[in-house]
C-alpha cells in the first residue's frame, strides 16, 4: 500500500463546533458539509456531529439528498437554492431549507406544486454582488412570499465578503445592510460566517453558518487556528521513500529549478499534486519529518515530491512526513504556497484513503 494518508479526528471537528456555539450562546448553526465536508468525509462528518449540530449546510440538491439519508430530522440549508424549477420537488421532498437567490428561483417556487411548504430563506445581496436581491427588490418579494402556500418560515439570509479581513469597511456596510431590512417581520435570520461567528457578534443572528472553522483552519490571515481555539482536523501524511546524495551545483526535480548550494540531502515524500498536494508550492515550503521542519525542495511531482534534509541528518527512509495537520499548521502550508486552506483541504483527492479518529 502506497504511505499516504489522511487522518481525521472527528472529535476536533465536535470541538470546533463546539466552539462556534459558545461563540454565540442561544443561537443554532449550521455545519456547512459542502464540497464532501471541505474534503473531510461527508458521511462521517455528519455522522459525527449528528447529535450536536442544529443543522447542515450543502451547495447542492444532491448534498442535501446524501446528508438527509444519514439524518432524518436536521435542518439542511441548500445554499445556492435549486438550479432548476423540476428540482423543487425534490427539495420539498427532503424537507431542505431553501435558499432562493434571484427573481427566476422565486417564479419557480411561487409557480410549483409541492408536497409540503418549504422553510424559505430569502438572499440578501448585502455587498459582495455574488447572488442576492438588492434591499428594494427584498421588500417588494416579501409580501408575495409572506402569504405563499408554498413557504412555511420565511428567513433572511446574507454573506460577508471581507469579514476574513479584520475592520475592512465593507463589513459594516454590509451589516446595515441587513440590519436596515429586520424591520420586515422575517422569522430566522443567518449572516455570519466562521469569521463572523469568531469576532463580529453583531453578526450572530439567529443561526450562524461555520465552515472553515469546523475543520480547524482559521479564516484570517493575521490569526493562527491555535490562537482561536480551533483544533485541527486533517493530518495529511506519507513517507520518506529515498534518500539520496546531491553535490553542490546539481539540481532537484522537474525543471531543474532547485540546485544545490551545499552538499545535500535529499529526501523522496510519497505524495504529489494528484493527492491533491498543490504543484505551484514553491521551494521552502514547510513540512515535517522525524519530529522536525524541513523545506520543499523543486518542483512536486505528480506522486512525488522532494524535501531538503541536510539539516536532518538522522532522516532515513520509511521516516513519517506530515505535509500538514497536527503538527504542521495547513494555513501556515496554504500561505508559502500562496493560496488558502480551504482550498488544499478540498483538493485532497479521493485516491488518498481517509482514516477516521472518533
Amino acid at each position: 500500500m502506497r504511505p499516504l494518508v489522511a487522518t481525521i479526528d472527528l472529535a476536533a471537528i465536535r470541538h470546533n463546533y463546539a466552539v462556534a456555539k459558545r461563540c454565540a450562546p442561544g443561537r443554532q448553526a449550521f455545519a456547512v458539509v459542502k464540497a464532501n465536508a471541505y474534503g473531510h468525509g461527508v458521511r462521517e462528518v455528519v455522522s459525527a456531529l449528528h447529535e450536536e449540530a442544529d443543522g447542515f449546510a450543502v451547495a447542492s440538491l444532491e448534498e442535501a439528498a446524501e446528508v438527509r439519508a444519514m439524518h432524518g430530522e436536521a435542518r439542511i440549508l441548500l445554499l445556492e437554492g435549486c438550479f432548476a424549477a423540476d428540482e423543487l420537488p425534490m427539495a420539498a421532498h427532503l424537507g431542505l431549507d431553501l435558499v432562493v437567490q434571484g427573481a427566476e428561483q422565486i417564479e419557480a417556487l411561487l409557480a410549483a406544486e409541492l408536497s409540503r411548504p418549504l422553510n424559505v430563506w430569502l438572499k440578501l445581496d448585502s455587498g459582495m454582488h455574488r447572488l442576492g436581491l438588492a434591499p428594494v427588490a427584498v421588500r417588494e418579494l416579501f409580501p408575495r412570499l409572506r402569504g405563499a402556500a408554498q413557504v412555511a418560515e420565511l428567513n433572511l439570509l446574507s454573506h460577508f465578503a471581507c469579514a476574513d479581513e479584520r475592520g475592512h469597511s465593507l463589513t459594516e456596510v454590509q451589516l446595515e445592510c441587513f440590519l436596515d431590512l429586520l424591520d420586515l417581520d422575517f422569522d430566522q435570520r443567518s449572516l455570519a460566517n466562521s469569521a463572523a461567528v469568531l469576532m463580529i457578534p453583531a453578526a450572530h443572528m439567529d443561526w450562524l453558518r461555520p465552515g472553515i472553522m469546523l475543520y480547524g483552519a482559521s479564516p484570517f490571515s493575521d490569526l493562527s487556528a491555535a490562537e482561536l481555539g480551533l483544533k485541527p482536523a486533517m493530518t495529511l501524511s506519507a513517507q520518506l521513500i529515498a534518500v539520496r546524495e546531491v553535490a553542490v551545483g546539481e539540481s532537484v526535480g522537474y525543471g531543474a529549478g532547485w540546485v544545490a548550494e551545499r552538499p545535500s540531502r535529499i529526501g523522496t515524500v510519497s505524495c504529489g499534486y494528484a493527492d491533491g498536494y498543490p504543484r505551484h508550492a514553491p521551494s521552502g515550503t514547510p513540512l515535517y519529518v522525524g519530529g522536525r521542519r524541513a523545506a520543499l525542495a523543486g518542483r512536486v511531482s505528480m506522486d512525488m515530491l522532494s524535501v531538503d534534509l541536510t539539516d536532518l541528518p538522522e532522516a532515513a527512509v520509511g521516516d513519517a512526513v506530515e505535509l500538514w495537520g497536527a503538527n504542521l499548521p495547513i494555513d501556515e502550508v496554504a500561505h508559502a504556497a500562496g493560496t488558502i486552506g480551504y482550498e488544499l483541504l478540498t483538493k485532497v483527492t479521493a485516491r488518498v484513503p481517509r482514516r477516521y479518529k472518533a
